[in-house]
């Protein structure tokens, strides 16, 4: 009989950040354990700058080595990317595979990446990673792709675009990275048109963006019932849903989008490759950056989140701060770099202060639009018609000599029903 059984990676975390890198390995044991990989120890050295040739020092690579054998490590992961030398010369010097930090995350987005487009974006990035490394992937390029989780040590890395062997050479994958941005172009265009007929319905659009794992699809589930796949782990979702909410007393519509999470050292290959919907976010009216009140490093992953959406060309949005799972977080004291944002403390999970949530959004939507009371004349049935197309409508009344109505008017229209104000 063959031996079926699927083993998993085990692995060893390696940081040149020394002593004060805990959180980072931290992270990056979830996010080994979400690739389906076994951590069995962790080793870091404190250095000025990482080994050019090793990562670490010569001493250090001894130390994985011995390591890596009494704990039966099948390999090591390191905390930061590493160039194809690196990988090659670690993995010659310790006797054992050898992967990074983008590896890593490229594999959970594969196994994460469901719709078309998804599929597209990670194939791509995965693609453009391995055409940079492909001296150091040797034994991960060697192995069939598409397969689960590690068989015999040699599971993460292998998963996403199928048939890509350490033969396959540059032309090949250049062809094929031509072909994904090809498609990805295409998409770009398609979400463009979508949003010009958004921009003409004038249904404001709010973002949600924050950390992974920080609670955006069970707030956009509270929010609108939009049935998103919610889990507690990293990168549950990767898909970007849109769905329409309504805020206030007058109904007011407005469009909730959930993206992707953000991370420390996002691989910039996947920030090109999802930036046909990242870009989605410089479109938005407002942003909810959504942020896990309960994690001790909250601060560390809001700084990442804003770092990133300046890299986006955000910066200059209106934020609010969503600090969510407020029930696991009694003694929450807000960062003090945060103070001047709006912010509210909220459960997405129990449901508590949401309806305060939509109470700023609804108060973010209404920055630029004045508050009118107008008579309107009935000869006027073309303004009143766009009005109703373009603007909230918060009463309307028919009296006597025309259309009473009470509305939040968009400055393009502040001229034209000025003269009819009460």
């Amino acid at each position: 009989m063959f031996d079926t059984d699927i083993l998993a990676e085990r692995a060893i975390l390696i940081s040149a950040g020394g002593a004060d890198c805990e959180e980072s390995l931290d992270e990056l044991a979830l996010l080994a354990e979400t690739a389906g990989a076994e951590v069995v120890g962790r080793l870091s050295q404190k250095r000025d700058a990482v080994h050019p040739g090793l990562y670490l020092g010569k001493g250090k690579i001894e130390e994985l080595k011995q390591m890596a054998e009494e704990l039966g490590a099948t390999c090591a992961i390191a905390d930061d990317e590493l160039t194809s030398s690196q990988l090659k010369k670690i993995s010659a010097a310790a006797g054992i595979k050898i992967m990074d930090r983008t590896l890593v995350i490229l594999d959970i987005f594969a196994a994460r990446a469901s719709s078309a487009e998804g599929k597209t974006q990670v194939e791509l990035a995965q693609l453009k990673y391995r055409l940079s490394h492909l001296a150091g992937l040797g034994t991960s390029l060697s192995r069939q792709g598409g397969g689960g989780v590690g068989t015999r040590g040699f599971g993460i890395g292998t998963r996403g675009p199928g048939e890509t062997k350490l033969e396959t050479d540059r032309r090949h994958i250049r062809s094929r990275v031509n072909q994904l941005e090809s498609e990805l172009k295409e998409i770009t265009e398609v979400r463009g048109t979508q949003r010009e007929r958004r921009e003409k319905s004038n249904i404001p659009v709010v973002s949600l963006v924050g950390y992974t794992n920080a609670g955006k699809s069970t707030l956009m589930n509270a929010v609108c019932d939009a049935g998103v796949f919610a889990e507690d782990k990293l990168f549950a979702t990767l898909d970007t849903t849109t769905r329409k909410f309504k805020l206030g007393a007058a109904g007011m519509e407005a469009l909730l989008t959930d993206t992707v999470g953000f991370i420390n050292k996002l691989p910039h290959n996947l920030i090109d490759a999802f930036r046909a919907t990242l870009d989605e976010l410089k479109f938005s009216d407002v942003l909810l950056h959504v942020a896990d009140m309960s994690n001790p490093a909250v601060e560390a992953q809001m700084k990442v989140v804003d770092k990133t959406l300046e890299q986006l060309g955000c910066g200059g949005k209106p934020i609010i701060i969503v600090y969510n799972k407020s029930d696991k977080a009694p003694d929450f004291i807000a960062p003090v770099f945060a103070a001047n944002f709006s912010n509210v403390q909220i459960s997405a999970a129990n449901r508590t202060n949401i309806d305060l949530l939509l109470e700023k959004v609804e108060d973010a939507l209404r920055t630029g639009r004045k508050k009118m009371r107008m008579l309107l004349p009935y000869t006027e049935g073309g303004l009143l018609s766009r009005l109703h197309e373009d603007c909230e409508i918060v009463s309307e009344t028919h009296e006597e000599n025309g259309t009473l109505v009470t509305a939040f008017i968009t400055p393009e229209y502040e001229g034209r029903v000025l003269k009819y104000v009460q």
